[in-house]
C-alpha cells in the first residue's frame, strides 16, 4: 500500500505534508503492471485447483527469495529453499486432499528445519524460521478458502477486490490529499488520508459487488472494510520488518510496485485472518442464513 511512487521524496515536503503531484514513470507502470497481475490472479482464481494453487505458489516463492534476502542482508540462503519447498508442498496437497491435516504438520516441520538450519550456520535463526510462517501460512490459507464447496470464488474475488480498492484508496487519496503522517515511524510517506481513502474505497468496492450478487450492499461494504483495515496492519508489519533491516523496498521485481513482498504484504495479513473467520468461526461472508 505504498501511498507514494518509488521516485517521490520522502521527506521535506511543505504545505503540511501534502505532495507536488508530478509526474513520474510510477504514474503509468503501477496501474499497467498491476492491472495485468490482478487479470492473472482472477484467471488462476477462476480456474481452481492446481492453476490456483501454482500461482500462489510461484508468487510466495518470489516472495520468499525477498524475505531471506532481506534477513540475510541480500545474500543467498539456504532456508530459501526449505521455505519454497514447504509452500509447493502444502498448496499441492491442500488441493489433492483438502481439509487434510498434513500441509500444517508441513509447516511445522519446515519451520523447525528452517531454525535448525539457521542456528547452525550462525544466522537470525527467528526470522529466517518465522519466513515459513509468513509466508506458508497465507499460501495454505488461499488454497483452503478456494476449496470451499460453496462460493468459494466469489468470496476470494471480493477479497481480492477489497485489498486492491483499498491500496488504490491509499495511493490515491495519500497523494491528492495528504496531510499528517499514519506512523511515521515505521513510514514516513503514509498518511491518515491515504487509510482512511483506502478503507472508504474497499467498502465501496466491497457493496457494489456485493449488491451486484444481491447478498446485500451494506454488508458487503462491512466486509470490504474490515479486510482494508486489516490489509494496512499488513502493510504497516512490512513496513516495520524493511524499517528494522533498513532498507527501503523488498525488491524491484515489479515495475511501479517494489518487490513482491512489498505487493503482497496486506494479503499476508488478511488472508489468514479472513480463513480462520471460516473455518475456526464458521461465518462465510457469502453464505445467507
Amino acid at each position: 500500500m505504498n501511498e507514494t511512487p518509488e521516485t517521490a521524496p520522502a521527506s521535506g515536503i511543505p504545505n503540511g505534508g501534502r505532495k507536488p503531484l508530478k509526474f513520474s514513470l510510477g504514474w503509468i507502470t503501477r496501474p499497467l503492471f498491476g492491472g495485468l497481475l490482478a487479470a492473472l490472479a482472477v484467471a488462476a482464481l477462476y480456474e481452481g485447483g492446481f492453476y490456483f494453487a501454482l500461482l500462489i505458489a510461484a508468487v510466495l516463492i518470489a516472495a520468499a527469495r525477498e524475505w531471506h534476502r532481506m534477513i540475510a542482508q541480500g545474500k543467498f540462503t539456504e532456508e530459501f529453499f526449505v521455505t519454497s519447498l514447504v509452500v509447493i508442498l502444502a498448496v499441492c496437497i491442500e488441493v489433492e486432499k483438502p481439509g487434510s491435516v498434513l500441509p500444517w504438520a508441513i509447516v511445522g516441520f519446515g519451520t523447525l528445519i528452517s531454525f535448525a538450519l539457521a542456528t547452525v550456520r550462525g544466522r537470525l535463526a527467528l526470522w529466517e524460521a518465522g519466513g515459513v510462517l509468513y509466508l506458508g501460512i497465507p499460501a495454505l490459507a488461499a488454497v483452503m478458502l478456494r476449496t470451499l464447496p460453496e462460493q468459494s470464488f466469489r468470496l476470494l474475488l471480493v477479497f481480492f477486490l477489497a485489498i486492491w480498492a483499498a491500496d488504490t484508496g491509499a495511493f490515491v487519496s495519500g497523494n491528492l490529499i495528504g496531510g499528517p503522517k499514519l506512523w511515521p515511524a515505521l513510514s514516513p510517506n503514509k498518511t491518515w488520508a491515504g487509510f482512511f481513502g483506502g478503507i472508504l474505497l474497499a467498502a465501496i468496492a466491497g457493496g457494489v459487488a456485493f449488491a451486484m450478487m444481491n447478498l446485500g450492499a451494506a454488508r458487503g461494504a462491512v466486509f470490504a472494510a474490515l479486510i482494508g483495515v486489516i490489509a494496512h496492519m499488513g502493510d504497516l508489519f512490512e513496513s516495520w520488518v524493511k524499517r528494522t533491516f533498513r532498507i527501503k523496498n523488498s525488491g524491484g521485481l515489479i515495475p511501479g510496485h517494489g518487490g513482491v513482498l512489498d505487493r503482497i504484504d496486506s494479503t499476508l495479513l488478511a488472508i489468514p485472518v479472513l480463513a480462520a473467520v471460516v473455518f475456526v468461526g464458521g461465518i462465510n461472508p457469502m453464505v445467507t442464513a
